[in-house]
């Protein structure tokens, strides 16, 4: 009986720990219709940040991999963001594509609840400068978004 606690309290500490430390460690990609997206932007009064991208872009993979997942980006994203991924290949990203006239890829979207783009970039640069560049794109997209 005392095992048995013992390793339920050990694993609750873990899991707190493990918790505490990993968290807003990769940007959180919403997974819910965009319907939804749009409504919650609304409610959570905030602005949407899209990555387009496809399958088989290089730089999108390299975003994936070391942008998406840099510590600073994920918090300053996750905080102030809802953030969308999508295959402008597949389903919904297509008719999406089009509509935001999207070409290149990857391409960064800030639009309002209302899907008024308030901000666009294309393409990354891959280095560390990159990361804050990213940072400011967002940060400057908020600004823009409140005049």
């Amino acid at each position: 009986m005392k095992k048995a606690k013992f390793v339920v309290l050990v694993s609750t500490f873990l899991l707190s720990f493990a918790q505490l430390f990993g968290q807003n460690k990769e940007i959180e990609f919403s997974a819910n219709t965009w319907e939804y997206i749009l409504a919650e932007a609304k409610v959570q009064n905030k602005l949407i940040f899209i990555d387009a991208y496809t399958t088989w872009c290089g730089p999108c993979k390299w975003a994936a991999k070391y942008l998406f997942t840099n510590k600073d980006v994920a918090n300053y994203y996750n905080e102030n963001f809802i953030n969308v991924s999508m295959d402008m290949e597949k389903g919904d990203g297509i008719a999406f594509a089009k509509k935001f006239q999207i070409n290149s890829y990857p391409t960064f979207l800030i639009i309002n609840g209302k899907q008024e783009i308030i901000s666009r970039t294309e393409g990354v640069d891959q280095t560390k400068k990159f990361i804050t560049d990213f940072i400011n794109f967002g940060k400057n997209a908020q600004v823009h978004s409140e005049k």
